[in-house]
């Protein structure tokens, strides 16, 4: 039986510098339970879709990760989450963007596209359709971390000391995704966010924009993109990535790193996951360090944040 899982915690990695062993040794183990819940779906004959969806509420459920409970505060002291799903066998596709409630807003952005005739619900409206949903559901202190609002209070402090943007890429983007394919040949991808530190209420990025940060399509790939969103919507990036297989008959790691490099030579900061029609798996990215996973039908989580070889366990 063959399948892969490949997951991303974000492309916003602490400079290795400050990240200590144990913080270090925590972001492993959490990828590795990240793996093993989408592993679990894979290996019992699930599908890619419901594989991506337990990988991503695990993700969202671990405060170290910056989506569901570990989202990020606007620079109005909000959290305002952005989710997508997408199903490659038919293209079936949902999300929502800034909300805040569902425990698992990837769940939510299940139901947009499971129990309604939209593909991308925002806000208050999100909202009022959501609490129809059958979904768990949290009051705000929930998500409250605090280092999320300690974050939040040195990027405000940064900017009344300076109109010059002097953040590194850890404090600019963090968001979650996993992407996957199944025992019967198709592919799916996920993606959850909190945004970006002190980011203006209201802003949206790539990851509920499809062709931007999450796609899929068995045809060619399944893909859940991290980073700067600005520069990956701009540029269609996952699109980008299954048109150039489509079209052009780039294997998935031609494409993939051709796209990254493009997206890096014009400003752009992040990273990317993405798994194709045959398996195979791609993580490339042009920041210092992304958090990052794949597993297959042995069970071995593989797990990486810097540019080392992944680890296996």
């Amino acid at each position: 039986m063959s399948f892969s899982l490949v997951v991303h915690g974000g492309a916003g990695t602490m400079k290795p510098g400050t990240m200590t062993p144990e913080m270090e040794a925590s972001h492993h183990r959490g990828l590795r339970v990240v793996l093993r819940a989408g592993y679990a779906v894979l290996a019992a004959g699930g599908s890619a879709l419901d594989a991506v969806t337990a990988a991503v509420m695990a993700l969202e459920d671990d405060p170290q990760f910056n989506a569901g409970r570990g989202a990020v505060f606007t620079s109005g002291g909000r959290q305002e989450m952005d989710a997508a799903v997408m199903d490659g066998a038919s293209h079936a596709a949902g999300a929502v963007a800034g909300i805040i409630g569902p425990r698992n807003p990837v769940m939510a952005a299940r139901a947009v596209m499971e129990s309604s005739e939209h593909v991308l619900l925002m806000g208050e409206g999100a909202l009022a359709f959501l609490r129809e949903q059958n979904l768990a559901w949290e009051e705000p202190g929930y998500f409250f971390t605090e280092s999320r609002w300690k974050a939040l209070q040195t990027e405000l402090d940064r900017r009344r000391l300076s109109a010059e943007d002097t953040r590194d890429a850890a404090a600019k983007h963090g968001t979650v995704g996993a992407a996957a394919r199944d025992a019967n040949g198709h592919v799916a991808a996920a993606t959850s966010t909190g945004g970006m530190t002190g980011k203006a209420p209201g802003r949206v990025g790539d990851c509920p924009v499809f062709g931007a940060g999450t796609w899929a399509d068995d045809a060619t790939c399944a893909i859940s993109c991290t980073g700067h969103g600005e520069f990956f919507i701009r540029w269609g990036a996952a699109h980008e990535i299954s048109a150039r297989m489509r079209l052009g008959g780039q294997s998935l790691e031609q494409a993939a790193e051709a796209v990254m490099a493009e997206l890096g030579e014009r400003g752009g900061n992040g990273g990317l996951i993405a798994v194709d029609a045959a398996g195979n798996v791609s993580m490339p990215f042009n920041s210092a360090g992304m958090y990052r996973g794949r597993i297959g039908p042995d069970g071995v989580p593989w797990t990486g944040i810097y540019r080392e070889a992944l680890r296996g366990e």
